[in-house]
């Protein structure tokens, strides 16, 4: 018999909420299934943090339900002793949760809370199956999700098919809420038990972006989900801006995966030829064709390139008398780093006014509201020379990827099999703090025991260490412009944040070397502080 344990808060100083109707919801469908008896069900309502913790440990349910509210950083609400708000700190959650797998396991938790994706991004790694919420939803989502899970888990489905059934649930009642719950998965390997050798964990190469069924991608709080939810809006237009080596093409592919998953057309760019980038008209025809292609539509640039016409208007019937006309599905478009085009700022100025108006288009046509773009780019945009107001980069849904969190940079190395102390993730973490790919290639080595974590740490910043390629082309960049060069000396050899010219600190930032403190720059870790304070002494 599976323990189902419903916890509910509602404090008297937040927004009341309809939390007993969504008890009613969970009764009502266990009543009316036919496994009831493979079910118990425990209600605790008004929940404070001695109560969460003591029916927890008295009951020992196999799925928990909480509902009530959620403040993402700040904490989910659980009642004080005078009735109002007591936020309980995500990081103590996990650490409850974390003490709870040493006792008894818990198969499933669902957090019916407002932003509550950032507790269920700390709790996954204990519990099998957590929900969460990746934004505010709203009573009626909320109870209609419950209604779908429950019902569908009562009939003897699984977690995951239940989940579905819960998002589906609210998509029926037309509510545009159902990408809101979130489900985060536990692997199934348990780490505590793993050694680091190949043949316990399949090791994979860190070059490159990370495959659609690695089991190494880490995801980013907030930003897959609403990614996801974004692309499928007509006329989407997503924008992923991020230094080298931070993950974009590897977020890119998965929304295209996601979209082509809800039966939409997928076209990817990611090769910028300088032969097709001599002038506007080689470009836009090349692109045109490039594009029919990969659709399996037949190149009919002749047909609809009028040679008295402006070369845009021709781009635009073209994509939508013919391409927008022909493909029946959605097209989702990726242009992937189309900061190669910068260099060409004539062509560059004309396309991405194509882009704009084309996504202007969307706003009102049903032609153009089938391409939904996505945009992935490294340079910052205002260091170019083209007007910011005539192209894609103020409009669209913005994503801006940085390095991963403590707790992101926890989960990668538990699933390179690696059982570490808190002391030796921190000496990691305070050598190539939570850069992605510099992550990639240190545990991809360690895991496969070919140095110690103090080897690596000696080695790291030298011309042994395993970043001596990486760090060489950084330096190649560096000697050949002086400006940059002078700027990241002065960077690395200041023990505080350094006041740069606002167009070198872009293009420091671009190229990943460091970030901004305010208005000021530090390096982006101690790896570049060292190789670069001894390298450009020199």
């Amino acid at each position: 018999m599976k323990k189902i344990l419903i916890l509910t808060a509602n404090p008297t100083n937040t927004k009341p909420l309809r939390v007993s109707e969504e008890v009613r919801e969970i009764k009502s469908a266990w009543e009316r299934s036919l496994n009831r008896e493979q079910f118990e069900i425990s209600i605790g309502e008004a929940v404070r943090p001695q109560e969460f913790r003591r029916t927890l440990l008295d009951h020992k349910p196999d799925i928990v339900h909480f509902s009530g509210h959620g403040g993402g950083e700040q904490g989910l609400a659980l009642m004080a002793d005078n009735g109002e708000a007591i936020l309980v700190k995500p990081d103590t959650l996990n650490d409850f949760f974390e003490i709870v797998q040493g006792s008894f396991k818990i198969e499933c938790l669902v957090l019916n809370a407002c932003y509550s994706e950032i507790q269920a991004e700390g709790i996954y790694p204990y519990v099998d199956y957590v929900v969460g919420m990746n934004q505010k939803i709203g009573d009626t989502a909320a109870r209609q999700f419950t209604q779908g899970f429950y019902d569908a888990l009562f009939a003897g489905e699984s977690i995951e098919t239940a989940f579905k059934y819960g998002r589906n649930a609210i998509q029926m009642e037309n509510i545009c809420e159902h990408l809101t719950p979130i489900l985060k998965i536990r692997t199934n390997l348990d780490f505590q038990a793993i050694s680091a050798s190949l043949k316990d964990i399949r090791l994979e190469s860190f070059d490159g972006q990370v495959s659609l069924n690695s089991s190494f991608y880490i995801e980013r709080l907030n930003i897959e989900s609403n990614c996801y939810q974004t692309i499928l809006e007509p006329g989407a237009l997503i924008r992923i801006k991020a230094p080298k080596k931070m993950g974009k093409t590897s977020l890119m592919s998965r929304i295209l995966n996601h979209g082509v998953q809800q039966g939409y057309q997928k076209v990817s760019i990611d090769v910028w030829s300088p032969e097709t980038l001599t002038d506007i008209s080689t470009f836009l025809q090349w692109f045109c064709a490039f594009i029919s292609e990969e659709l399996n539509l037949e190149v009919q640039i002749e047909q609809y390139w009028k040679k008295f016409l402006p070369n845009q208007q021709n781009c635009t019937k073209y994509f939508s008398d013919y391409i927008l006309t022909q493909v029946d599905k959605p097209i989702v478009l990726g242009l992937d780093d189309i900061d190669e085009i910068f260099s060409y700022p004539q062509i560059a100025g004309e396309f991405f006014k194509l882009l704009r108006s084309w996504n202007e288009k969307g706003k009102n046509s049903d032609i153009w509201q089938k391409l939904h773009i996505i945009i992935a780019h490294s340079q910052e945009v205002y260091a170019i020379n083209f007007d910011i107001n005539s192209s894609p980069f103020n409009v669209g849904f913005s994503v801006e990827l940085g390095e991963f969190n403590q707790l992101q940079v926890k989960e990668l190395i538990k699933r390179h099999g690696l059982n570490w102390s808190e002391q030796e993730i921190q000496k990691l973490i305070d050598m190539i703090d939570g850069h992605p790919y510099l992550l990639r290639v240190a545990l991809y080595h360690l895991a496969k025991g070919q140095l110690t974590l103090d080897e690596f740490l000696k080695k790291a910043p030298t011309e042994e260490g395993l970043y001596r390629d990486h760090l060489y082309k950084y330096l190649s960049i560096l000697e050949d412009n002086q400006n940059l060069k002078i700027a990241m000396k002065e960077v690395v050899k200041s023990d505080i944040p350094v006041q740069l010219d606002a167009k070198i600190g872009f293009k420091l930032r671009s190229l990943g070397l460091v970030e901004a403190k305010e208005n000021k720059i530090i390096p982006l870790c101690n790896l570049y502080r060292l190789y670069f304070s001894d390298r450009l002494s020199n």
